[in-house]
């Protein structure tokens, strides 16, 4: 579990890098969709801060903040937003398919609801070969509208699997508000009918989050089944690069930036005389130049050859 330098320095390393990947996403060296998760660093990082380091994660779309808080090399995950061999995913899955078996991350998903399976069975594998697993399914409201979602979460209370379903709230499927596309707007709540421990919390406070999702990890790993944890987030950004964010008011967003976690933690921390402006002043030229480097590691990056296009996409197809 990190300190609390750790965590702010988290969430930093996530938000720089994001707002770089703005940047190199306007000069197209990112090319392809790409999910901004700005403003979500907390739950991201508060729930990961409570996994060992053999726990998985089943992430999203949005899985950049998924893949950096459970350690993959940022210099490995910008090479994959470059799509070069060298990246995570070897250059084949890009921003949304982030994958990294060495540090737990079964990966990104570009379907939405598509992870909640793939993380049950994880979990179904574990209970069977008998090790002591924690696995996070990461999924958004929308998710739940999804019938993988209902599936899901019965087969893991049914055979009370070591999962831990969190929803990141941040109240839009896309362009689509919680409030008019879902007839019961308590996500909690409704999980809570499959037979699971459900609740929520704060998702722009990144202590609230790691102290409700260790509760609940520690809960699953000493044999009391699934729970679902609801984390009220907002995305500060639109949804996609391509979004043109019709949906919500200026008035809103600006309401929200008001609760970002990144400058909430720094007062909190500041407060307690944990955070100098020195240390500040240090992370941030730290984060940087970790930024740079990654960045410079991507674009000194190969493509993948064209003779090995067809590898990995059969069972049978020769290396």
């Amino acid at each position: 579990m990190r300190d609390d330098v750790g965590r702010y320095r988290a969430m930093l390393r996530i938000r720089r890098f994001e707002e770089r990947c703005v940047e190199l996403y306007s000069a197209q060296h990112i090319r392809g969709f790409m999910h901004l998760g700005i403003g979500q660093e907390a739950v991201a990082v508060g729930v990961i801060d409570a996994l060992r380091p053999d726990d998985r994660v089943v992430g999203t779309y949005r899985d950049h903040a998924h893949a950096l808080a459970k350690g993959v090399p940022m210099d490995r995950v910008m090479a994959e937003m470059f799509g070069m061999s060298e990246g995570c995913s070897g250059g084949r899955g890009g921003s949304m398919h982030l994958f990294d078996v060495e540090h737990g991350l079964f990966g990104g998903n570009a379907i939405v609801a598509g992870g909640l399976p793939l993380a049950v069975g994880l979990a179904l594998g574990d209970q069977m070969c008998h090790r002591d697993l924690v696995t996070v399914c990461f999924f958004g409201d929308g998710a739940m509208a999804e019938g993988e979602f209902h599936e899901s979460i019965n087969l893991a209370a049914l055979w009370q699997l070591p999962v831990l379903f969190v929803c990141e709230n941040n109240l839009y499927a896309m362009g689509t508000a919680l409030a008019v596309s879902h007839a019961s707007t308590d996500l909690a709540g409704r999980a809570a009918t499959y037979g699971l421990v459900a609740g929520s919390v704060d998702g722009m406070d990144v202590t609230a989050v790691s102290d409700a999702a260790t509760a609940a990890v520690d809960a699953i790993r000493g044999g009391g089944g699934p729970q679902f944890l609801e984390a009220h987030t907002y995305r500060l950004r639109a949804h996609s690069m391509y979004d043109p964010e019709r949906y919500r008011t200026r008035d809103e967003v600006a309401l929200w930036r008001e609760r970002d976690p990144l400058p909430r933690y720094r007062r909190h921390l500041e407060s307690l005389g944990t955070l100098d402006t020195a240390t500040i002043d240090a992370l941030d030229v730290d984060v940087d130049a970790e930024v740079d480097a990654a960045v410079e590691f991507a674009r000194s990056g190969t493509p993948e050859p064209v003779e090995d296009l067809l590898v990995h996409v059969t069972a049978e197809a020769p290396r």
